[in-house]
C-alpha cells in the first residue's frame, strides 16, 4: 500500500481547526453530560468500571482522522514479509477481539528508532519497525499487538478523553490521546496541571489503562493461539534494549518493565488455560 504525501501546511491547518471545532462540541456535551448523570461502561476481561461521556461513533471519527495523518506523513515499510506478518498477526488477534463493528487496518511504518505502536478506535493498528528486533517473533509481536487492541477495546482513549473533559482540556488530552495534536498541546497540559497534579492524577491513571492493557493482551493474544509465557521474555528484552533509560515509575506514564513482569506472572494462570485450549 502506497505512503501518501505529507501534510502541508494548508492541510495541517485544516486537520486542527476540523479536529478543535469537533473537541469544542463533546466538551459541552460532556460539560451537559457530568451535570446530569455520568455514561458508565464496563472494560471486558477486568471488569472495571469507567465513567464515558465521548460516544462510540465520535471516538472512531477522532480515531480515523488521526489514522489518515498518520499514515499521509509516514513511509510505511517496503519490507513485504516483515508487513505480511504484522497483518498476519493483527488478524489473528482482531478474530479475538470479536469486535466486528471495528474496520481492523494493520500496517508497519518505518521508523528503525522507535520501538513504538498504537491502535486507533475502530481498529487502526500501526507498529513502527524499530520494535520488530525486541519483538523477534510472531509471538513476541503478539504480546505487542494484542495490547494496543487491549487499548482500543477497554476504549482507553475516550475515557482520557472523558476524564479530560470534566478538567476543560479535552483538545489537550485529545492530542496526547491520538497522537495528531500539536506542539502548544503538552505545553498547555503541564501549565494547566504543574508537576504535582501531574503526578498525583494524570500519570497514575495512565499506568493503570497501561497494566489493564496488559492484562487484556494477555488474554487476547492467548485466545489467538500465541503463548502468553513468552510475554514476559518481550517485556525483559523492552527492560534490557531501554539501557536503564526509564525514568523513576511515579513520573512515567507506563509501569516499570519490573512491574509489568510481576504482573504478567500473576495474570498467567488465567490466560494459559485459553492458549492450551486453542492447542487442543
Amino acid at each position: 500500500m502506497p505512503h501518501g504525501p505529507s501534510l502541508d501546511r494548508t492541510q495541517g491547518h485544516q486537520y486542527g481547526v476540523g479536529m478543535r471545532a469537533r473537541l469544542h462540541r463533546l466538551l459541552a456535551l460532556g460539560v451537559a453530560m457530568a451535570m446530569g448523570v455520568g455514561a458508565c461502561e464496563t472494560v471486558p476481561v477486568t471488569g472495571r468500571h469507567q465513567l464515558m461521556l465521548i460516544s462510540p461513533a465520535e471516538e472512531m471519527g477522532l480515531g480515523e482522522e488521526a489514522y489518515q495523518k498518520t499514515l499521509k506523513s509516514s513511509k510505511l515499510s517496503p519490507d513485504q514479509a516483515a508487513t505480511d506478518m504484522v497483518r498476519r498477526v493483527g488478524e489473528r488477534i482482531a478474530k479475538t477481539a470479536d469486535r466486528p463493528d471495528y474496520k481492523w487496518e494493520f500496517n508497519l511504518v518505518e521508523a528503525p528508532k522507535t520501538p513504538n505502536a498504537f491502535c486507533l478506535p475502530g481498529g487502526k493498528v500501526v507498529v513502527y519497525t524499530g520494535i520488530l528486533p525486541i519483538t523477534r517473533d510472531e509471538t513476541g509481536l503478539a504480546t505487542v499487538v494484542g495490547h494496543e487492541v487491549a487499548h482500543a477495546l477497554a476504549r482507553h482513549g475516550a475515557e482520557r478523553m472523558s476524564t479530560g473533559l470534566l478538567t476543560d482540556l479535552a483538545g489537550k488530552t485529545a492530542g496526547i490521546v491520538f497522537g495528531g495534536g500539536h506542539p502548544e498541546t503538552a505545553s498547555a497540559v503541564e501549565q494547566a496541571f504543574g508537576i504535582g497534579s501531574n503526578v498525583g492524577i494524570l500519570l497514575p491513571f495512565s499506568r493503570s489503562q497501561e497494566s489493564e492493557a496488559d492484562h487484556i493482551g494477555l488474554i487476547l493474544m492467548s485466545k489467538a493461539g500465541y503463548d502468553p509465557r513468552q510475554a514476559v521474555g518481550f517485556w525483559q528484552r523492552m527492560e534490557q534494549a531501554a539501557k536503564g533509560e526509564h525514568p523513576p515509575e511515579f513520573l512515567s506514564t507506563h509501569p516499570s518493565d519490573e512491574r509489568r513482569v510481576r504482573q504478567i506472572e500473576a495474570w498467567l494462570p488465567e490466560a494459559l488455560p485459553y492458549y492450551q485450549q486453542r492447542g487442543r
